[in-house]
């Protein structure tokens, strides 16, 4: 999984899987959003929600504003949300 952290001129900051990358635009995958909870608490929430699952955007890279790597606990929770295996990022003193 290639996660990266995308900035919309919308104003929208997607994390998602960056599955392609041309000159003129980016293809993306399992795009979500962050939303708040509450209490200083993030969520995750679906960047299209009408769209069918597990589709793929294609978007104009003219569209981007940026594209950089999210914070490296953003990127385990978001991982873990898409992934059927989780592996602990630490090592465990046994």
């Amino acid at each position: 999984m290639n996660t990266k952290l995308v900035r919309f001129r919308s104003g929208e900051d997607v994390i998602c899987d960056l599955i392609n990358e041309t000159d003129t635009e980016i293809t993306i995958g399992n795009a979500l959003v962050a939303v708040p909870q509450g209490q200083g608490q993030l969520g995750f929430a679906p960047w299209s929600p009408l769209a069918k699952e597990d589709i793929e955007f294609t978007v104009p890279r003219d569209y981007t504003v940026y594209m950089v790597e999210p914070n490296p606990s953003i990127v385990e929770q978001y991982e873990g949300i898409f992934s059927t295996l989780i592996t602990p990022k630490k090592q465990l003193v046994l």
